[in-house]
């Protein structure tokens, strides 16, 4: 699977907006990653809009047959937002029904967890990444409480290493646990596949082979 135009386009756009960046970061399982991606800082109305048009173009291609999008709080709240906006435009047209959650239960005006349209179908989750699971774990037993249908997960990036506990990653024990496909707007893989079109990544491009060869799955 080469990498495709809405794909490459994100990858350009992190770099540009230094969402995407390459050297030294320490990640929260102690490792030295020779990239991260921070979709946090997709924060100005021009950024986000953007994002939505890529997260969109990744739900059509994921074929992820969906009734309902889900912005997990608080992340995946503007990204959910953003992203049925793209749906509804050219060259989707697709009026696609959005909520998400609160973290506190509110005991006034309509009460309840869920903002937006009734939780209820099959639902498409929509956040930033998953790292340890835990939060899509969270958005699982939201969706059950509602009596609707988890379908899948669309994250911006697939990390592709695995997890502590050996061989697996935590998207691939997510799409193991639930029995649904996760999906992302990009792999490394991709983004490697662009540093390698480039040809001017050449250290960077070295440290991330060097990474996946000792991490990836």
């Amino acid at each position: 699977m080469g990498i495709k135009d809405y794909q490459r386009e994100f990858i350009e756009f992190a770099i540009k907006n230094e969402v995407l960046k390459f050297g030294e970061f320490t990640l929260k399982s102690g490792r030295i990653s020779p990239y991260f991606l921070n979709a946090g800082l997709f924060n100005t109305g021009a950024s986000l809009s953007k994002i939505g048009k890529f997260y969109a173009a990744a739900v059509n291609d994921s074929g992820i047959e969906h009734d309902i999008i889900f912005g997990p709080a608080y992340k995946g709240v503007p990204l959910a937002c953003t992203t049925v906006i793209a749906l509804a435009e050219a060259p989707y047209h697709k009026d696609t029904p959005y909520c998400f959650n609160r973290k506190e239960k509110k005991d006034h005006g309509e009460g309840g967890t869920i903002v937006g349209s009734a939780l209820k179908g099959k639902v498409l989750v929509i956040d930033d990444v998953i790292t340890a699971g835990t939060a899509i774990r969270e958005s699982v037993q939201i969706i059950e409480d509602c009596k609707a249908q988890l379908a899948g997960v669309l994250v911006a990036v697939d990390r592709q290493e695995t997890g502590k506990n050996g061989d697996t990653s935590a998207i691939q024990e997510v799409e193991r646990d639930f029995g649904v496909p996760v999906k992302a707007i990009v792999t490394m893989s991709h983004i490697m596949e662009y540093m390698e079109e480039q040809g001017t990544y050449g250290a960077h491009l070295a440290q991330m082979r060097a990474y996946r060869e000792k991490y990836g799955v």
